[in-house]
């Protein structure tokens, strides 16, 4: 499953990109969200209760930053595992670029793979859930920098996700690859 977005936050580059890296504004924004700790400052722990469809889980994951390039972009990836639930492993490339001093464009892919319950359940429903929770994420997001977020059609093509070696995380946790997140994140996404 692969999820883009492209999104015009009300706040300078340089703070977007260090409120993304913050485990207290991140735990805040996840929805979800019962437990987030930096475990250096490239690694985050997390973990998330969801729901998704009829199916309810408590997700339990890590996400590893990667092709850190200050205040501009990385790339993350992480895995979650919620027992019967299932697993998510996410790959993401993060986007930050100026929009004006007081705006900032934040373009993301997350590539994500789902499985046990969670992948029984179907893409769709799968995708739409974590549309959602990529939503809730960026509207507590933006509500901690300042003004809602504006999603726009992409003015220019998303740039494709860096290789990662190493296992992807549940991306915003358990919404399912947000997450998301996001979000993650950070836009991190510990499932």
């Amino acid at each position: 499953m692969e999820l883009k977005e492209d999104l015009l936050i009300a706040a300078p580059r340089a703070q977007v990109y260090a409120a993304l890296n913050d485990p207290g504004i991140l735990k805040q924004a996840i929805p979800g969200c019962e437990d987030l700790a930096a475990q250096s400052p490239t690694e985050l722990t997390a973990t998330v209760a969801t729901k998704i469809g009829p199916l309810s889980a408590r997700f339990k994951g890590s996400v590893t930053l990667a092709d850190l390039n200050p205040p501009e972009s990385y790339t993350l990836a992480g895995e979650g595992k919620g027992g019967p639930a299932g697993f998510v492993k996410v790959k993401a490339f993060v986007k930050l670029t100026e929009e004006g001093a007081t705006k900032t464009r934040l373009a993301y892919v997350v590539k994500a793979e789902i499985g046990g319950k969670l992948a029984q359940l179907g893409g769709p429903l799968v995708e739409r859930t974590s549309k959602k929770l990529a939503g809730e994420f960026f509207e507590r997001f933006q509500g901690l920098l300042g003004e809602a977020p504006a999603v726009e059609e992409a003015a220019t093509p998303v740039p494709k996700p860096a290789a990662q070696s190493g296992v992807p995380a549940v991306w915003w946790i358990a919404a399912t690859g947000i997450a998301i997140a996001l979000a993650y994140y950070a836009l991190r996404g510990p499932s």
